[in-house]
């Protein structure tokens, strides 16, 4: 049987409602992140030696990285389910927002939550205004305009289906789903980019989406 490893508040909350939207038997191993630092626990790294979340260990094959999972899970359970026809210009959106999601979306993203954490790290009282100075300088010159850049780019990008890779429902609206819920948390995606809004309402809605939360335990983003 399929085992996620899950990581409480992290991308292994898509792999859980994957699995619920096909409908494939798994078991959740639930791991908790240091309460200080945020980081996955060493236990992590006795699965997947990066210590990263999610693994999906499936029989002998053991697999990381969001993308990659979706794919796989996909095309060994999907029966055709939540992927676009091969061959299709949907398919070819399909993959793209499957890799956009980790490649381009997260990176600002992940910088943000960088500079946010050193902000109020204890540091020495002489060190503190220049730190917080850097911080406030990279996150308004670079930072906060990159990510006003994805997110106008894809409240368009949804404007044009619906969905993101095409008019029905599929696996790159659940990888799409973890950036921007963590924009929405943290990053300022709100009702001035009413599609990506409602995007949110939408999935969130999704009884295979529930069924996860209620696998997975508490999930900030999800609010």
């Amino acid at each position: 049987m399929i085992t996620v490893h899950h990581l409480n508040n992290s991308r292994s909350q898509r792999v859980l409602w994957l699995l619920e939207e096909l409908g494939v038997p798994y078991r959740v191993r639930r791991y908790e992140r240091d309460p200080k630092t945020m980081l996955a626990p060493p236990a992590l790294r006795k699965v997947h030696a990066l210590g990263k979340s999610p693994v999906l260990t499936d029989g002998r094959l053991t697999l990381a990285e969001s993308g990659a999972i979706v794919e796989y899970l996909v095309e060994r359970y999907g029966q055709g389910r939540l992927v676009p026809a091969p061959g299709t210009a949907a398919r070819l959106r399909w993959t793209y927002w499957l890799h956009y999601a980790e490649g381009s979306a997260m990176q600002p993203l992940v910088f943000k939550l960088v500079f946010d954490r050193i902000e109020v790290t204890p540091m020495p009282l002489l060190a503190r205004p220049v730190a917080r100075a850097i911080c406030e300088r990279a996150k308004k010159d670079f930072i906060l305009p990159q990510i006003a850049q994805h997110l106008d780019y894809l409240e368009a990008e949804i404007g044009k289906t619906g969905w993101f890779a095409g008019r029905a429902f599929s696996a790159a609206d659940i990888q799409m789903s973890f950036p921007l819920e963590a924009a929405a948390t943290s990053a300022g995606l709100d009702q001035s980019r009413p599609r990506l809004m409602d995007f949110l309402r939408r999935i969130h809605a999704r009884p295979a989406y529930q069924a996860a939360l209620a696998q997975g335990g508490p999930y900030d983003l999800a609010a």
